[in-house]
């Protein structure tokens, strides 16, 4: 029974790794779309997000099973109720791909804005706070959890910089007035990857340090 209860849990994380990789290639797929005006890598996004859904059923069906039956405690608790947790966050940071990817065609035809607004400098900084924060879980690394905590912040700041950008843009051309929509919802939707990133990382000190650090800034550092 002890063996099966170890299979079930190294099944949990196994997938939970799995999906994450899945994730982090449909954030990659979105933003090479939206920098190559490639509405076939859009159509990408969209098949591996059911890919990201089944994950998601897979994962809520094994804690399922695991809570049923087994009963776990203390750090095997720890992470059933993590992965619960991040399980919603992929399966957040996946629709949010999908989102970034139903930008790329209003976008096609004015890729100097979407230069100028460097809004994939922003998702270069958003993407990385996703692949850490798989790691982080892999590698049950604490410390680098915490540090991808602190990286919420800068995308923060990335996105109110290039909001205002964009409005002074919109304000001086009314042409820009819709792609200057389209890309203020881009911008946001970068800035929820960061949020639910933040979120894994910091499910990653819950589950390595038995700590909770959500909304405790000084436990960040």
């Amino acid at each position: 029974m002890h063996r099966h209860f170890e299979d079930l849990l190294e099944g949990l994380r196994v997938n939970l790794i799995k999906m994450g990789s899945l994730v982090d290639e449909q954030l990659d797929l979105a933003f090479r779309a939206l920098h190559d005006r490639d509405l076939q890598a859009t159509t990408k996004v969209y098949e591996t997000e059911k890919k990201v859904n089944d994950f998601d059923n897979l994962l809520d069906q094994q804690v399922d099973e695991i809570m049923a039956l087994e009963q776990p405690v203390a750090a095997d608790l720890r992470l059933v109720v993590s992965a619960i947790k991040m399980n919603h966050e992929l399966e957040r940071i996946g629709d949010v791909a999908v989102n970034i990817a139903q930008r790329v065609e209003p976008l096609r035809d004015f890729p100097e804005l979407v230069r100028k607004t460097a809004i994939l400098e922003m998702g270069d900084v958003a993407r990385r706070m996703v692949h850490d924060s798989i790691d982080s879980f892999i590698h049950a690394d604490a410390e680098l959890a915490r540090r991808i905590c602190k990286q919420d912040d800068v995308v923060d700041e990335m996105n109110r910089q290039k909001f205002r950008f964009v409005i002074d843009e919109m304000k001086k051309d009314p042409a820009v007035v819709e792609p200057g929509a389209h890309l203020i919802v881009a911008l946001k939707h970068i800035e929820r990857i960061a949020d639910h990133a933040t979120n894994i990382a910091e499910d990653v000190v819950f589950l390595v340090d038995a700590k909770v650090i959500k909304h405790h800034a000084a436990d960040k550092g």
